[in-house]
Order: structure tokens, then sequence, then C-alpha cells
């Protein structure tokens, strides 16, 4: 399996940090916020990665990672988004990188506690499809939530002013080679943007849709107040744990 870590976006609600660095690149406690789902795809057994970056400061990647030598890589693989157009829009640049294999993206302001080898592993025997995570929240609707019945996603919308359940989507999504046939289905949603729930919905539309709770915590970063949570919470107890 190869990974995708999306860091582009123009990171607004953070100005004016974001006037000088990409979001991606700002400190969460001791090390700068992309390390963090960086090693946690690394931790998975992940070797073979590629950054999708953007805006005016996308070269300072390189200059911070090179080719991966402190996470013990050989190489990593960039590239550029133009704009903005959403997760599904940054997703479908992966589409030369991933060769027909399965890829596991994670969003590059999220973090976590411990580690997600167990659901990469079962996505890896899964024949085909893709695998969400989820984790319980105080504030879902910030994020896509799902319906749950009977152990079973039926929907998932994306922030609902009144949310369905108490749990987040969070930013790691596991999918097989079609992900990139549904992407070119897409619509721009009234945001204008190609919403990443809608490929998950399609996914569930086809049943083969599977979701694990992850285990610790976890936060996004992408927010004054999250990225001072994330900092807190790493400086108190840590992350990327294996």
């Amino acid at each position: 399996m190869k990974g995708v870590i999306l860091a582009g976006g123009l990171g607004t609600r953070l100005y004016p940090l974001t006037k000088i660095t990409n979001k991606h690149l700002l400190p969460v406690f001791d090390k700068p916020m992309i390390y963090y789902p960086l090693q946690a795809l690394v931790n998975s057994g992940i070797r073979d990665i590629l950054i999708v970056t953007g805006g005016n400061h996308a070269g300072d990647f390189l200059k911070l990672l090179g080719n991966g030598k402190e996470f013990g890589l050989q190489h990593v693989n960039y590239t550029y988004q133009e704009g903005e157009g959403g997760i599904a829009a940054a997703l479908d640049l992966a589409e030369y990188f991933s060769e027909g294999e399965k890829i596991c993206v994670v969003l590059g302001d999220n973090i976590i506690e411990k580690n997600i080898v167990h659901a990469v592993r079962a996505f890896e025997k899964q024949e085909r499809g893709a695998k969400i995570l989820l984790k319980e929240v105080p504030d879902a609707h910030r994020f896509g939530v799902p319906e749950v019945r009977d152990g079973r996603i039926v929907r998932i919308e994306e922030k609902p002013k009144h949310p369905p359940s108490n749990y987040a989507v969070i930013g790691i999504y596991m999918y097989d080679p079609e992900v990139f046939r549904i992407i070119k289905t897409l619509k721009p949603s009234g945001r204008g943007e190609m919403e990443i729930t809608d490929v998950n919905n399609e996914y569930l539309r086809r049943g083969s849709l599977t979701y694990d709770i992850l285990d610790g915590w976890w936060t996004d970063a992408g927010t004054f107040e999250s990225l001072l949570r994330a900092s807190k919470l790493v400086a108190e107890t840590g992350a990327n744990k294996l």
C-alpha cells in the first residue's frame, strides 16, 4: 500500500501565521505539523509516500523533509496542487503515483496519539472498496458525520447542523484504485469543492465501505483552537505511539 499526505490549501483560518508559510509547516509542540501524518504512515509500514502541497511555500517542504532520511525513508514524492478544489480534487493528483495500488490518505493537519497499524493491515486484506476511521468528538458538526445503525454506516453528512451521531470521520482514508474513477464523476458541492464525503458515500452505496474506531486521541490542527489543543496533547501524552 502507498501513502498520500494532503498538505495543500491556503490555511486561511490560521492567518496571519500562514502569510509566511504553509499551514502544515507550523509547529505542533516541538515538531512541524507535517511530521505527524508522515510518521503515522511510516509506523504503519508504508514507505512509498506522496505529499500533495500547493500555495506559495511548497518548496519549503523539500527544504524541510528532503527525501525523508529522518524518517528512515529513501525517497519522498511531491506534487503540486494549483489553486483549491477540496480534498477529493487534491487526492486526484495522486492517481499517477498510485499505479493501481491501494492507498492510505492522511490529511496533513491530522494528529493521532497511537497508530493505524491495525486498520492498514485490515484494509490490505479487504478485497475491494474503502475504509474510513471514526472518532467520537464533542463538536461533530465540524466534520463529516456518519449515521450508524446496528453497527453499519447508512449515510455520511458533511458538516451537518444537526449531526446524526457524535462520531467524526477523521482525515485518514483508505481506498482501492476505483477512487480515481469515482472522483472524476463528482460535481462541486455548495462550497465549490469536490467533497471527500461524496467519495465515501459512493463506496457506501456500492456496499464496499468499512470502518474502524480509532484508538487513542485524535485532533486536527487547522484552527487556532485545534492547533493549541494539538500542541497540548502532544506535550502531555505524545503522539504516534506504536
